[in-house]
């Protein structure tokens, strides 16, 4: 495990992105079997820690990940000049440094060396003035890592909801939920409680669009027409996918604890919910991609940036949840690669009929 590397970025230096990860990693010790690496600025990084300690805390630059050492605070400066630091306020300044640490995180993520991404919170109106094309983390993850779709998937100990739709008006959900759409996102949110949850057949709730998911056509033709046929071709790709459910009697019977993971349309019919019943102790992860990306499930809450207010439970939470995918990654690709090799090796021994080991070699 101390071989793992996980990125974490600053997010908004207006926000409590640096106090969360400061007070996690340097006093909390959270994450101490792992190299991490901050990318954002010591300077920064220093003035957020005056605030919220007194205790002798050190940043220790570095030029690349390679050069981390586990159970310090390993800074990577993504830029050099003084900044102004207005706490509790979305400006041009926090959202260039948040786009700049961001930027160059991915770029570290999308070359290997870093095995993880963290991401502290970010305000879009900030990154907006920073002129960031993007509405969100995820959208511009999954567009750096060429992602044909992802999935925000919402994850706490007994909960996991994902969306189809993530950060879209609500005036627009109906036209983007098609049933290809719902059909990928089913297929990720299988496939990532398959490999990243090591659940073997994981059982999915879909949540309907519209309230009483349509009521057979009375309020509104989506349900049946969309979102109920691409659980069919789900079923018909041997996915354990059921639905679509009325999200108030779902979640307010208590239905959703019998399901490994559930499928909302929309932000907020599923992020709602969540929050409800696990904030402060879930995690944002992407799913679907080539790597691992979590994040809190808070904002940049600047009410109470500089306060020393902020507690550290959900970005812990990230951190060990994006080690604990990799792991899990990799022994499945291990016990995938063990089988292979067992079945072409009892396959050249029936064709031999030899008795001595057959030593195979699986490709890459």
């Amino acid at each position: 495990m101390s071989n793992i590397i996980i990125g974490i970025t600053c997010g908004d230096v207006n926000g409590i992105g640096l106090e969360v990860v400061i007070k996690a990693i340097a006093i909390q010790k959270a994450g101490a079997r792992y190299r991490t690496v901050l990318y954002g600025n010591t300077k920064v990084a220093a003035y957020h820690k005056n605030i919220i300690s007194e205790e002798n805390i050190q940043f220790f630059t570095i030029n690349t990940p390679e050069e981390a050492v586990a159970g310090r605070i390993n800074v990577i400066n993504c830029w050099n000049d003084n900044i102004n630091i207005t706490l509790g306020k979305p400006t041009d300044v926090s959202g260039e440094c948040a786009k700049l640490a961001l930027e160059r995180a991915v770029k570290d993520f999308k070359s290997g060396a870093i095995d993880a991404l963290v991401t502290a919170p970010i305000n879009k109106a900030a990154m907006q003035m920073a002129k960031f094309p993007f509405i969100g983390h995820t959208e511009y993850i999954t567009s750096e890592m060429g992602a044909k779709d992802s999935l925000m998937l919402m994850v706490s100990d007994n909960l996991r909801v994902g969306v189809v739709t993530n950060h879209l008006p609500i005036k627009e959900v109906a036209a983007a939920v098609t049933r290809d759409k719902i059909l990928r996102k089913i297929q990720i949110l299988n496939e990532t409680l398959k490999v990243d949850f090591g659940i073997d057949k994981p059982l999915i709730a879909v949540l309907g669009l519209n309230p009483h998911a349509g009521d057979e056509g009375a309020i509104g033709k989506e349900d049946e027409n969309i979102v109920r046929p691409a659980i069919e071709d789900a079923k018909n790709k041997g996915v354990l996918a059921f639905g679509p459910y009325p999200a108030d009697g779902f979640f307010g019977s208590g239905q959703f604890a019998k399901f490994d993971g559930i499928l909302a349309m929309y932000h907020d019919q599923g992020l709602v919910p969540f929050k409800v019943l696990s904030f402060g102790e879930g995690v944002n992860y992407t799913a679907g991609l080539a790597s691992v990306r979590t994040s809190p499930d808070h904002g940049t809450a600047y009410d109470i940036a500089g306060k020393g207010e902020a507690e550290t439970s959900s970005f812990i939470r990230a951190l060990y949840l994006a080690a604990d995918i990799v792991k899990n990654r990799n022994e499945y690709l291990d016990m995938r690669s063990n089988s292979l090799e067992r079945r072409k090796h009892k396959t050249l021994t029936d064709e031999t009929g030899a008795d001595e080991e057959i030593v195979t070699v699986i490709p890459e």
